[in-house]
């Protein structure tokens, strides 16, 4: 189920639809396998040649999801979780960092076209998509609940939906979040439909619904930026997000795994997800394709 159905900027109702992953078929070598060749060795020992001739690690994404990638206010300059992991991880291998904005459905065949290296831009890792690409897995996200500041109805978790207003974005994977509930509620809530996230807000702020179910980080950057909302803290079906390596590249795979884990043990990684407050969407360990690399 994708995650990043639909995007919260703040000033502009923007909804963003994710493309499905490219279903191509190609081998490649399943993670653990080349455990043995890292050990002992730094993420920078573990650059390919092919890449280390180059000097920069050539990063793509797509903008308009803040946290996790967002330009900075009045420039173009790409800021937000994303991009400054991707600064980390680079610097881990030795090399420069290079980022650039591409339409989201064209970030997988571009990758594999060679035209960058990585791809970092809150990708769910998926079984269609690992068809063509390998996910070093960096983020763990699901649907939290938003109410007004305050949360003048005393609302907990999903149970206490029942028998109320609930709005939730049309398709989106929050939507069967709650229709999922509502088949368990002895009290049926009523499920309102927005265009998008932000449509949606606008019904709690009208007081015609008590809560709405919302990606957690794009939730946590909008109640911070307005002021407006409180996030409840618990996730639900949460899945993880990755970081698309060509399936044919394991030993830049490998060496992108090693930064991670050289960034998760120095702290880096941390402090990242720390300055954009999504520190609950960490990963527990290094995980290649949802699964611990060595």
């Amino acid at each position: 189920m994708t995650k990043r159905l639909y995007v919260a900027i703040v000033g502009a109702l923007v909804v963003s639809a994710l493309a499905g992953g490219c279903g191509r078929s190609s081998s490649g070598t399943a993670a653990g396998e080349n455990a043995a060749a890292t050990t002992g060795k730094t993420a920078k020992d573990l650059v390919p040649e092919d890449v280390r001739k180059t000097g920069t690690l050539r990063v793509a994404t797509s903008e308009g999801y803040p946290p996790m990638e967002m330009y900075k206010k009045g420039t173009q300059e790409l800021t937000g979780v994303d991009p400054d992991l991707g600064a980390a991880i680079a610097a881990k291998l030795g090399l420069k960092f290079s980022i650039t904005n591409a339409a989201f459905d064209g970030l997988i065949p571009g990758l594999q076209g060679g035209r960058w290296d990585i791809v970092m831009s809150s990708m769910s890792d998926t079984e269609e998509r690992r068809a063509a690409v390998d996910f070093v897995d960096y983020f763990n996200a699901g649907g939290a609940i938003m109410v007004k500041k305050g949360n003048p109805d005393g609302i907990k978790n999903l149970e206490d939906l029942c028998g109320r207003t609930v709005v939730l974005a049309k398709g989106s994977s929050n939507l069967a979040i709650g229709e999922k509930q509502n088949e368990k509620c002895a009290t049926k809530m009523k499920i309102m439909q927005s265009e998008d996230a932000p449509t949606g807000l606008l019904s709690i702020d009208s007081g015609r619904a008590v809560a709405t179910i919302v990606d957690y980080p794009v939730a946590v950057m909008y109640a911070k930026d307005t002021g407006k909302y409180d996030v409840l803290p618990e996730q639900y079906d949460a899945g993880p997000w990755g970081i698309a390596v060509d399936k044919r590249k394991t030993a830049l795979r490998d060496a992108v795994a090693k930064a991670m884990e050289e960034l998760q043990a120095d702290g880096g990684y941390k402090a990242v997800l720390d300055e954009y407050g999504v520190a609950a969407n960490a990963v527990d360990g290094v995980l290649v394709n949802t699964q611990p690399w060595k």
